[in-house]
């Protein structure tokens, strides 16, 4: 049967968001579990409109049951329950990520995938805006906080350190941090170099934009006052870090 309009329009809308789920694992071989839920939504999406006719059919006999109605009115319920959380998620994260830094924080930059000795485009964005901010107040200082991987040639630290030093930031103000594994401990261990250094208290947390809101929350609970310098990060692989984070907020909750 011929597709209307409005089922066209549908049907490239969850086309181009699979698309956009789906790029990040063709070009950079990113998976997790972001981009695997976005497949599996938008997959079943662009499938259900592309077969409307019997997902109508499909549904006109469920309603007719009324286990059928039970099951769909479950479905409605939870599917509206997660929008709505999701939606508080994300007021919360674009909060955080414009939650001003106290004038000259000590920053910290919480450390994020190396290939080799090389900074992933995430890490460059998280260094591009520290730089930002250590140029904007000369009387800060920044700790470089993120250990080494297995596939990773050096500590995340070090590959940080590099590149601020050869873009112009003076290594005495850089200190390094190179054995968290998490951002819990990047904020952790953090706390130890200020508190013995005698460095300011007040952190600005440079991360990604939808990663400020966990990181100040667990900045929280370690007793640190923070506040953001956010990195921008690259449009065709913000839905699956979007989503991966929002699972990340619940799980911090849950914790």
């Amino acid at each position: 049967m011929k597709k209307t309009k409005l089922q066209k329009v549908l049907l490239f809308v969850s086309g181009l968001m699979l698309s956009w789920f789906i790029i990040p694992i063709v070009f950079s071989g990113i998976v997790n579990i972001g981009n695997i839920t976005g497949i599996i939504i938008f997959g079943v999406l662009f499938l259900l409109i592309l077969k409307s006719d019997s997902s109508l059919k499909l549904l006109k006999k469920a309603r007719s049951k009324k286990s059928g109605k039970i099951f769909l009115s479950f479905v409605c319920v939870v599917l509206s329950a997660v929008i709505l959380l999701a939606g508080f998620e994300t007021v919360l994260m674009v909060t955080a990520a414009a939650k001003d830094p106290e004038p000259a924080s000590t920053v910290v930059v919480l450390g994020c995938r190396v290939y080799g000795e090389r900074p992933s485009r995430m890490m460059v964005a998280r260094l591009k805006a520290a730089q930002k901010y250590l140029e904007e107040n000369p009387d800060s200082v920044c700790i470089l906080s993120g250990g080494q991987g297995p596939d990773e040639g050096i500590s995340e630290a070090e590959c940080m350190y590099r590149y601020l030093v050869e873009n112009g930031i003076s290594p005495e103000r850089l200190f390094k941090e190179d054995k968290s594994t998490s951002t819990r401990e990047n904020l952790l261990f953090s706390k130890e170099i200020i508190e013995r250094e005698g460095l300011n208290p007040c952190i600005a947390i440079a991360t990604n934009e939808f990663h400020e809101y966990r990181a100040q929350r667990i900045a929280q609970t370690l007793g640190i006052k923070s506040g953001a310098v956010s990195g921008i990060t690259e449009i065709w692989v913000v839905p699956t870090y979007y989503i991966r984070e929002l699972y990340g907020i619940l799980y911090e909750w849950i914790l």
